[in-house]
């Protein structure tokens, strides 16, 4: 009895299964480390397979050497979208710690393993949300979906030019520094304005103690006001999921 082996599709699967690797350990939320690595690996391993038949279609075989250049080429791809789509979420993350850095909290900074961030409560705790709402209002399939839109724009093997993932991360960085500010700008203005009225409050009153009287005052303030920011974030999210799907499928366009 003969069984036939396709080999394109079993490296088409291969392929596909390392861009998917490639992508999920380095975008949100599926670069949280909470999640095992087998689980990582089977995830993308089910994606490739489901994907095959329609991103396999053109494939054909190819020497042992051409498979192992086009594998390098699969998970260039897959890492640089990843970077993208964590470029974009790192806003949330960088908007916590100007907060944790203009309250006052950035000396109870600590390392958390699982994020893999080095940062004081609101920072991992803007992480963990984001993360947690992706999860919760379905971001993380709109994500999946656009990585399986860029097999249209990027077939297998076909690799992904550098000029325009190099502009992309440099657009990327600057949008994730302007949203870090639009995010945490209104707390760290009321912050500062603090700072200034408790240096004139020493000026006129000197007899006051004001680094006494500051730390509360400011800790008060970052945290009613914080939780306006933390209020606002299911949408901020979701305009940054959009943003994430977007950049991916004008990098592979």
């Amino acid at each position: 009895m003969n069984i036939p082996i396709d080999l394109a599709a079993i490296e088409a699967i291969a392929l596909a299964s390392l861009r998917m690797v490639a992508f999920l350990v380095i975008a949100p939320p599926f670069s949280y480390n909470g999640f095992p690595a087998q689980v990582k690996g089977m995830l993308a391993i089910g994606l490739a397979i489901a994907v095959a038949p329609r991103v396999g279609a053109g494939y054909h075989t190819a020497d042992t050497g051409v498979f192992l250049l086009d594998m390098v080429k699969e998970l260039a791809v897959g890492a640089t979208l990843g970077f993208l789509v964590f470029l974009t979420f790192a806003a949330i993350q960088s908007a916590g710690s100007l907060i944790d850095l203009f309250g006052g909290f950035q000396l109870a900074q600590a390392f958390d393993p699982q994020s893999m961030i080095n940062g004081a409560q609101f920072t991992r705790m803007f992480q963990l949300t984001a993360l947690a709402l992706l999860f919760a209002t379905g971001g993380y399939q709109l994500i999946i979906g656009g990585l399986v839109r860029t097999f249209d724009a990027v077939p297998l093997a076909s690799g992904l030019g550098m000029a325009d993932p190099a502009k992309a991360m440099v657009t990327g960085l600057t949008q994730m520094f302007l949203s870090a500010l639009q995010i945490a700008g209104p707390l760290i203005v009321v912050l500062f304005l603090a700072d200034m009225a408790l240096g004139l409050l020493t000026r006129v009153a000197p007899a006051l103690n004001a680094l006494a009287l500051g730390f509360p005052l400011k800790i008060m303030i970052t945290i009613v006001l914080a939780a306006v920011v933390f209020v606002a974030l299911p949408g901020v999210v979701s305009s940054l999921t959009d943003g994430a799907v977007k950049t991916m499928l004008e990098v592979t366009r």
